[in-house]
């Protein structure tokens, strides 16, 4: 916020309360956001000018490592269930205990709208910064019972329900981040540069599902297999209460937004202002529809392809999996600074149409390469045309919408949408599969964001329409 000295022959009519020291003006309207571009004659520019920016960019850190370590702790239960199932379940068949893990991380995912519900309300009530730091001590708690919960031969059955427990609040926590952090980094940047600093929202995401990677490999080369099996799983959701911990202490230095400490009481229930904004919800949907599939497909799901359709080994389709997610994770601030040069509606135009062209040959000519290096570029085209979608994603969604409802409205709509398209992609995929129609599946990728560009090519640019500059 900018500050402005006492004027006499300005403001000699000057009333009501000041506010955070600002002095405001009878008669004239005076702009406060980031973009205003003058000056009356003789005000005084706030000396403490770079560090207001300095503490905007450690508000912003803070909130992304913040989101890395939630994304961290999402990640990892996929990644070490392998090794918990037989600790939380009866002894028997392996499948049958990889299902019951498998059925508890759905649940976690069929929470996120739930989140995403719960903590939009509690962010547009109390705050950003509030339901950030609420957020993650959720994740903090959830990695802590599963961590801490005795097996199954200690206490029975008690096991598997506090693992459910333990997953319900993941899934509670990572539903309501998704929103509430968008939210938080559009609103906390400056409008010049809140592409470039939205776009960290999918760069911590993917380093959060790196770093689980990375813990992965570093106990499978430091523990034997029966240690892992015995105690070994533990360690993982041990560092990732810890680093919640860390979190948390970072999220507490963060700064309100602007936006938030300056919007007028609500007069009437968030949900019903939510209702009255039916074009941007459905908005919402429209445009993530075909941007999350994709991502699910060429990421998640794009391991388990190159082993079950391409026939390469687990290996290497781990470390193509490493290295794209990697060099993909690098090209999100690109594409986000990109986008506050030319706009969000060319990009995002740019994914559809490049999507719904090239999917169907990109996966076709995946099916039959033999190389690692041929896996690795095709998967890389497909992640770089993504990257329209990832980068600016956060923050085309919370420019549609107003502050006292901008939190629910990026957060509800957004989870159920990835519940239904992105949570479901593997499961899609394989039934294509087992009933021998896989390119099928490859067309359903193409028609869904096929649907997303009709979306992209009639809705207005943000940039130019943000609802945050308006606030």
């Amino acid at each position: 916020m900018n500050h402005f000295a006492p004027i006499w022959h300005t403001f000699c009519n000057h009333r009501g309360k000041q506010r955070s020291g600002a002095l405001h003006k009878n008669n004239e309207k005076v702009s406060l956001m980031d973009n205003a571009t003058s000056l009356p004659t003789g005000a005084a520019i706030a000396p403490t000018a770079e560090k207001t920016t300095a503490s905007r960019l450690k508000s912003i850190f803070s909130g992304s490592i913040g989101n890395m370590v939630e994304w961290y702790d999402w990640y990892v239960y996929a990644a070490f269930s392998l090794y918990f199932a037989k600790a939380f379940f009866p002894a028997g068949d392996t499948t049958a205990q990889l299902l019951n893990t498998a059925a508890i991380f759905a649940v976690g995912f069929l929470m996120r709208p739930i989140g995403g519900w719960l903590m939009g309300l509690y962010a547009d009530r109390k705050g950003r910064k509030a339901a950030l730091m609420a957020s993650v001590l959720l994740m903090c708690a959830g990695s802590l019972v599963i961590a801490l919960t005795p097996g199954y031969e200690t206490i029975g059955v008690a096991a598997p329900i506090l693992l459910v427990l333990a997953r319900l609040l993941q899934g509670l926590s990572v539903g309501g981040e998704y929103g509430t952090s968008a939210t938080y980094l559009s609103e906390m940047a400056s409008k010049e540069r809140r592409g470039f600093f939205s776009s960290f929202q999918y760069v911590t995401l993917i380093s959060g599902q790196l770093i689980a990677l990375a813990v992965l490999i570093i106990l499978q080369q430091t523990l034997t297999t029966e240690q892992l099996y015995a105690w070994g799983w533990r360690v993982p959701f041990v560092i990732g209460a810890l680093c919640a911990v860390v979190a948390l202490y970072l999220r507490r230095g963060m700064e309100e937004t602007t936006s938030f400490t300056k919007k007028e009481k609500a007069k009437e229930s968030l949900m019903r202002t939510l209702m009255r904004h039916p074009k941007e919800l459905m908005t919402v949907v429209g445009l993530t529809m075909g941007g999350t599939l994709a991502f699910y497909t060429y990421t998640t799901y794009m391991q388990k392809y190159l082993v079950n359709t391409v026939g390469m080994s687990i290996t290497d389709s781990t470390t193509i999996s490493a290295a794209t997610l990697f060099l993909f994770m690098c090209l999100q601030p690109l594409v986000g600074g990109l986008s506050d040069k030319i706009g969000r509606r060319p990009i995002l135009i740019a994914f559809g149409v490049l999507g719904t062209l090239f999917t169907v040959p990109i996966l076709s000519t995946l099916h039959t390469v033999q190389s690692w290096w041929g896996a690795f570029f095709l998967i890389m085209a497909a992640l770089i045309i993504v990257s329209g979608y990832t980068s600016i994603n956060a923050v085309v969604k919370a420019e549609l919408f107003p502050t006292e409802i901008r939190a629910l409205g990026v957060g509800l709509p957004y989870a159920l949408t990835v519940s239904i398209f992105g949570g479901t992609a593997e499961y899609v995929a394989l039934w294509f599969k087992s009933n021998g129609m896989e390119t099928g599946f490859y067309w359903y990728v193409t028609g869904c964001i096929a649907c997303s560009l009709l979306v992209y090519a009639t809705m207005k640019d943000t940039k130019q329409h943000s609802r945050i500059t308006t606030d």
